[in-house]
């Protein structure tokens, strides 16, 4: 093959990926009808205690960051739900036919990379929507799928979850599932969750999927080290929500006067991470126009992360109507897999 021949054989391989993928950039979409910029930020820097959203977690740096955290030797929960959904994937697929998958909190879509090889091996088309609030992660990973699996059509939606359940669009395929795996249900608090479900349910036609991780209750002594890695990997996680608010809000935080702090509070059953100030101190937030005070060890509260009864969770699905057909854990019972289905 000559140089042109080749260069013409990539041309015409990565406009057919072009072709294969749409990217909806839902924040530019919804501008007009949604809150003010930075006004969660605003509300809470402004109560007390201090917390925010856990969204701002996930600039392209904090995605990063996170993929980073799943590699960790103490955050059990990748390698836990990978190696489930190694051994569940082709059931799923077998229970679901010929599938359209969505995927909350896409990132680099690495364990959706099973589910993809299960249909594929049946033979059925493949369909994806990931939906992740980074549209640069969203993008790079889409498109390195688009690589490796060439049957293969992505439909793109960057934004909060809120805005891509209530703007999917129709299917192309006999049916649909919604994946929410990664165990980013325990981020919500309860009545988030059941905020959440809801949401699920309206975006699901009776007779679709809805494919549910969770991790599950277990003692402090494996739970704390998951969230308050050796490497630092996860203080740096939490810091770097700083350096998003100062590039999206034209701050001044100073993320070296402020420390990680992660717990497990028992009674809530849940991991708190709080971002702790060093310092009294005070923070500018100039396109917000507010001026935060901290008092030396005050915190903000930027992440919880709930631990769950497989038992409870089921119950709680199927009052939404999202009756719970199978499930999957692993020999520890650290982790759940929950396939479950719209039945009105």
């Amino acid at each position: 093959m000559s140089i042109s021949e080749a260069v013409n054989s990539k041309d015409t391989f990565l406009k057919s990926i072009d072709e294969r993928l749409q990217i909806q950039r839902l924040f530019a979409a919804t501008r007009m009808v949604a809150s003010a910029p930075g006004s969660d930020v605003v509300k809470g820097l402004t109560q007390s205690p201090k917390s925010l959203p856990a969204y701002y977690f996930y600039d392209d740096r904090g995605s990063e960051l996170f993929e980073q955290i799943c590699e960790l030797p103490e955050y059990y929960l990748t390698r836990t739900e990978t190696a489930i959904l190694q051994e569940c994937a082709g059931e799923i697929a077998k229970i679901t036919g010929a599938c359209e998958l969505v995927e909350l909190g896409s990132g680099s879509s690495t364990k959706t990379r099973i589910l993809l090889d299960a249909y594929q091996e049946l033979g059925y088309p493949l369909r994806y929507l990931p939906i992740d609030v980074s549209a640069g992660m969203l993008e790079s990973s889409a498109r390195q799928l688009l690589q490796d699996y060439p049957q293969l059509q992505v439909y793109a939606l960057a934004g909060t979850y809120e805005l891509a359940l209530a703007q999917l669009p129709p299917t192309h395929s006999p049916t649909r599932m919604i994946g929410f795996i990664g165990s980013s249900l325990g981020n919500l608090n309860r009545q988030e969750c059941e905020i959440f479900f809801s949401q699920i349910t309206n975006a699901l036609q009776v007779g679709e999927y809805f494919l549910l991780g969770i991790d599950l209750h277990k003692p402090k002594q494996i739970l704390e080290p998951a969230y308050d890695d050796s490497q630092g990997v996860t203080a740096a996680f939490n810091l770097n929500m700083l350096e998003h608010l100062n590039r999206r809000f034209d701050g001044d935080f100073d993320k070296t006067e402020f420390e990680h702090w992660a717990f497990y509070n028992e009674s809530e059953r849940q991991i708190e991470m709080h971002l702790k100030s060093k310092r009294s101190q005070t923070v500018q937030l100039k396109s917000l126009n507010l001026s935060v005070n901290f008092a030396a060890g005050e915190t903000i509260h930027t992440e919880i992360s709930r631990k769950f009864d497989l038992d409870i969770i089921q119950q709680q699905l199927a009052t939404q109507g999202l009756v719970t057909i199978q499930t999957w854990t692993d020999s520890n019972q650290w982790f759940g897999l929950l396939l479950c289905q719209l039945q009105r």
